[in-house]
């Protein structure tokens, strides 16, 4: 059986700087990791999606649907006749 060593050794020059990092969201979490970037912004988060706090926000969907129906409402799809 082949004895492997607990260290590894990578390349020197091919493999990119894993540094500590902070990762800011637009709610105020900060989030402390490592990544190839520093000083990530991040718009969402799982401290505020809605999926992780359980809380929905209603969006004016009845605006949409009427300046969809005023755009395409008169317009119907022609049905393609078999022969």
């Amino acid at each position: 059986m082949q004895e492997y060593s607990t260290t590894f050794f990578m390349k020197a020059g091919l493999h990119p700087d894993y540094n500590e990092t902070t990762i800011t969201c637009t709610c105020g979490a900060v989030y402390h990791t490592r990544s190839t970037r520093k000083n990530l912004k991040i718009g969402i988060c799982a401290a505020c999606h809605p999926f992780f706090t359980g809380e929905q926000k209603f969006i004016d969907t009845a605006g949409r649907v009427e300046k969809f129906s005023r755009r395409y409402g008169g317009v119907k799809a022609a049905r393609v006749k078999k022969a």
